[in-house]
């Protein structure tokens, strides 16, 4: 911390307590606690409960939160094979065509992802490629959506990369292939894990443009949430967001803990 002096220190404590606990932790709690309810008691919810938990990992609420890590899962993968490939080339290409891909990769992003949705719909929704009503089409309006995360991430670990590694390999006799497999992407590996992860998150959280999308055996659970707190289940729609969070955060403790081994190889 650049504050050292004890006062400072305490004040600025006091003003992430205020911003935080409000703004972020606050209402996570109310959503867990409100998981555990049957009722409202004022401002709190109470009733003390677990039958919300025990509806929600059965039945329809386990086959939703299969497939949205089915989804997140495969989403991820495409999204940072694509990006990784497009970020590798990009670094080859003179300043105005990084420039261009960037913005490409970026578009996605810089629109409402309700019109990545509909526009996957209108491009796949015909022959040649007719992916509407099927599960595919979600899997890749997911993969559409994060893949800018993960071209974003590898390219700043490349700009990062010391050339020095490379061209001690090439010098040595290695074919660019070689250089690639076993000494780029070797050193790439801690931002790629980290890029996996910012993909599964975010997949696992999306809804706008899966609403459009999702055909009637492909529900991923944020549907399922919206659509239990849309008929007013509050409780079970809770207990389903919670198990959401919980089932995201394994994950991205999984992968934080591959990085940091890739870190220290």
């Amino acid at each position: 911390m650049l504050v050292h002096s004890r006062a400072g220190k305490w004040a600025v404590w006091t003003v992430f307590a205020v911003l935080f606990v409000p703004l972020f932790a606050l209402p996570l709690l109310v959503i867990l606690a409100a998981s555990f309810s049957t009722h409202w008691s004022g401002a709190f919810p109470s009733g003390p409960t677990t039958a919300h938990y025990a509806a929600a990992v059965r039945g329809e609420s386990l086959t939703a939160l299969t497939t949205s890590l089915v989804t997140a899962l495969l989403a991820s993968v495409f999204a940072l094979t694509a990006g990784t490939w497009a970020a590798l080339a990009a670094a080859a290409l003179r300043k105005r065509g990084r420039r261009i891909v960037d913005a490409l990769f970026m578009l996605p992003v810089a629109v409402p992802s309700v019109v990545v949705g509909l526009a996957v719909l209108v491009a796949f929704s015909r022959p040649p490629l007719l992916l509407n009503g099927t599960r595919w089409i979600v899997i890749l309006a997911h993969t559409v959506l994060v893949t800018a995360f993960a071209y974003q991430s590898v390219s700043a670990a490349i700009l990062r990369l010391d050339p020095m590694y490379e061209q001690a390999a090439a010098s040595l006799g290695a074919r660019p292939a070689y250089v690639l497999l076993r000494v780029r992407l070797p050193l790439l590996l801690p931002s790629l894990t980290a890029a996996a992860g910012l993909c599964f998150a975010l997949s696992m959280g999306e809804l706008s443009a899966t609403m459009m999308l999702y055909p009637p055996d492909w529900l991923p659970l944020p549907v399922l949430i919206f659509t239990a707190t849309d008929r007013g289940s509050l409780f079970t729609g809770s207990a389903l967001a919670v198990v959401l969070m919980t089932a995201t955060l394994l994950v991205l403790l999984a992968v934080s803990r591959i990085r940091t081994k890739a870190s220290y190889r």
